[in-house]
């Protein structure tokens, strides 16, 4: 152990106020260590809310960047077509061979309506059609004995004049009397009148043969009258059937056998397995570089982690309130101007046949791609 200096105690001893300045130097030396920690937290924590901000706008600005060649919104749905099925001539429902969301494909039977009132319908049409034919052999014959009539009127209207001629000559010779020369006029007025009387019977057997009585009967006009109505009957009642005209997957409905339906009236709605499309519905500010055929990346709420391609089939000559019911009337009124949107249809490619199925209107986030090169201006 060292021994005490003895000078520094003895003035230690003689002046305290000495003593203190002279331990000073020894108790700063021993406080440093503590003080030197407790600056390191505070410049610490400045570095952060410095760097805080620094980070944020970096990202910002990466965000930026990154996104001055694309345009998204989630603002987006998945499309397809919806056919309204309805019959096309008025009965009762008789089966209903499908139910709610059950898929059909094309040409298979949805309901089935009375054939009986069509049937009868059809039965009529051909007795018509059976009748115009006899009536066309009818008037066929007629035609032929109007024809055998003017000739024999003609004859005797020749005869008759040649007579006249006769007793014309006679009495200027002073041979026959007076009376006999009006008998022969009488009677050469009398076949002139029926020789005119079977001419006009003539032309009326030609115009009911639609003046063309050398044509067949196949192409008079109530013959084809006749047929069409045959085949009319016949459509009716092929159409007693209601099929799919596509394939998809039927709609809500709660028809049921017994339930009159007329003609054109909406049974169920048929929602078409195919085509399905995105419609995408950007703000008008974001179209100033947006043209037809740019790539686009889809992802839909459903289905999470997954994504389709698909690329800008068409955008809309007019925003969505164009074709409301009751469009803006923006001369009117109070005004204030709102972003529009314009829809853009976005066609799939590529979807898989086995993939997840895309129903009409799911929401969907959508990612259009700006420098993509296309030619097609945004208008198109």
């Amino acid at each position: 152990m060292n021994a005490p200096n003895p000078r520094t105690a003895s003035a230690a001893a003689l002046d305290p106020a000495t003593a203190e300045i002279v331990d000073a130097p020894a108790i700063a030396n021993v406080a440093s260590p503590a003080v030197a920690p407790a600056a390191r937290p505070r410049r610490t924590r400045l570095l952060l809310w410095l760097a805080g901000p620094l980070v944020v706008a970096g990202v910002f600005a990466w965000n930026w960047v990154a996104g001055a060649d694309a345009v998204s919104t989630d603002n987006a749905y998945v499309k397809a077509d919806r056919v309204m099925i309805a019959p096309q001539v008025a009965g009762r429902v008789t089966q209903v061979l499908v139910a709610q969301n059950q898929r059909v494909e094309q040409g298979d039977l949805l309901f089935q309506l009375d054939t009986a009132p069509l049937h009868i319908a059809l039965e009529q049409a051909q007795a018509q059609l059976a009748h115009v034919s006899d009536s066309s052999g009818a008037n066929r014959a007629a035609m032929r004995e109007a024809d055998a009539a003017l000739r024999a009127a003609s004859e005797t209207e020749r005869w008759a004049r040649q007579e006249f001629e006769r007793q014309q000559e006679l009495r200027g010779r002073g041979l026959v009397a007076q009376k006999a020369l009006d008998d022969a006029a009488h009677a050469l007025a009398g076949a002139k009148a029926e020789r005119e009387r079977a001419a006009a019977a003539v032309e009326k057997s030609r115009l009911t043969l639609g003046g063309k009585p050398g044509d067949s009967i196949e192409s008079l006009p109530d013959y084809r009258a006749a047929k069409a109505a045959v085949e009319q009957a016949e459509l009716d009642l092929a159409h007693a059937q209601v099929r799919a005209p596509v394939a998809g997957i039927v709609g809500s409905h709660d028809l049921q056998p017994g339930e009159y339906l007329n003609v054109g009236q909406a049974a169920f709605p048929l929602v078409a397995a195919a085509p399905v499309w995105i419609e995408a519905n950007f703000k008008e500010t974001d179209l100033e570089r947006m043209r037809v055929g740019q790539h686009a990346r889809i992802r839909i709420d459903s289905y999470p982690g997954r994504e389709w391609d698909a690329r800008i089939g068409s955008i809309s000559p007019a925003s969505g309130a164009e074709f409301s019911v009751l469009p803006p009337q923006n001369a009117s009124g109070n005004w204030v101007k709102i972003v529009q949107r314009i829809p853009v249809r976005l066609e799939l490619e590529d979807v898989p046949a086995d993939g997840p199925p895309l129903r009409a209107g799911m929401s969907a986030d959508v990612r259009v791609q700006l420098d993509d090169a296309s030619d097609t201006v945004a208008t198109s």
